[in-house]
């Protein structure tokens, strides 16, 4: 009877202990995430430093770290389509410490377009805010017989199958937004994918290639040095870099595709740390000095600011669901 008692005191030893520790557990993870940060923050870019992307996430740590009190570390870990730095960001311990600078690739074509994905965008992380969005513009050589849409589907449907342009790739978003284009447009124009972009660049200014779909950020100064021509945008929005070219929207409704980076949080990475970090990034993209940065770079930023956690998980839905009707309509299927 003696030893019922005895391990009765014990056991009831134990649950005090074990709720105490629990407490102080508690107590403990509760004035750190209060605390958050207490140490220097990783920000993980998925793609290779001194590209664009790069150099925006760079800015923008150096103005976190005013805002939080500690530095924010760009980690550059690029390749296999933006998968290696999605994955290291999916499996980083969800402590507030490691954040992932996510392109639009990442997060919403490669869920479609990539087999074996070793992370889900929807179940990995948490949408923190919206900070960018990336053009794609459709440019010509300034001897092609058109200077905008309409003119150069006119020039096209003319001389069906003479006119060559340059993509990044048949499964990359430039590669993607001609495809459909030629699609909805009934164009008949040879697709020419390269990998390197620069190359390709060179290849519409130099007359080689007539036609090219870049990214803003690489087709800008050539723009304004007048070597090649805009002529349309693939985002509904327009480039309020260039209003005076018209998106293809216009022409062709609903035709809405852009390149964008989102600031996401592993999962489980505690409530009160994200809208910590949430509000630190609504107060940096308010900064003169990246308003000013971000269309150099070919970026474009919301006037009215970041918006709502809850805005940029509805349009990360949004991309989601129009990257499974685009795919599904050009058949590609995930490799």
């Amino acid at each position: 009877m003696v030893g019922f008692e005895r391990a009765g005191r014990i056991r009831i030893s134990c649950l005090a202990l074990a709720g105490a520790l629990s407490f102080a557990f508690g107590v403990t993870n509760a004035q750190a995430q209060a605390n958050w940060p207490q140490r220097p923050v990783t920000m993980i870019v998925s793609q290779s430093a001194g590209a664009s992307p790069d150099v925006f996430a760079r800015l923008i740590s150096e103005k976190l770290h005013q805002a939080i009190g500690q530095p924010v570390i760009v980690e550059n870990k690029p390749g296999a389509g933006n998968a290696i730095g999605a994955q290291a960001a999916a499996r980083a311990t969800p402590d507030g410490y490691t954040f992932f600078f996510a392109t639009s690739a990442a997060l919403t074509m490669n869920p479609f377009l990539m087999k074996n994905l070793p992370y889900d965008p929807l179940k990995d992380f948490v949408p923190v805010a919206l900070v960018t969005r990336s053009h794609q513009v459709l440019i010509a050589h300034p001897s092609f017989p058109a200077k905008n849409l309409q003119e150069l589907i006119a020039a096209v449907k003319k001389e069906p199958g003479k006119y060559s342009v340059a993509i990044d790739g048949p499964r990359n978003l430039s590669g993607v937004i001609v495809r459909i284009l030629k699609q909805r447009a009934g164009l008949d124009m040879v697709e020419v994918p390269y990998t390197n972009i620069p190359a390709s660049l060179q290849d519409v200014v130099s007359g080689r290639l007539p036609i090219g779909m870049f990214s803003l950020s690489v087709a800008d100064a050539q723009i304004r040095a007048g070597t090649v021509k805009a002529i349309a945008g693939a985002s509904a929005l327009g480039i309020s870099s260039l209003p005076e070219v018209e998106p293809i929207a216009k022409s062709f409704p609903a035709f809405d595709y852009l390149g964008w980076f989102m600031v996401m949080a592993p999962t489980n990475t505690p409530e009160p740390i994200i809208n910590a970090m949430h509000q630190a990034i609504g107060t940096v993209m308010k900064d003169p000095a990246l308003h000013a940065a971000a269309p150099k770079l070919g970026f474009d930023l919301d006037p009215k600011g970041i918006g709502s956690r809850e805005d940029a998980a509805r349009f990360l839905k949004a991309q989601l669901d129009l990257w499974n009707a685009t795919t599904k309509q050009l058949n590609l299927l995930p490799e």
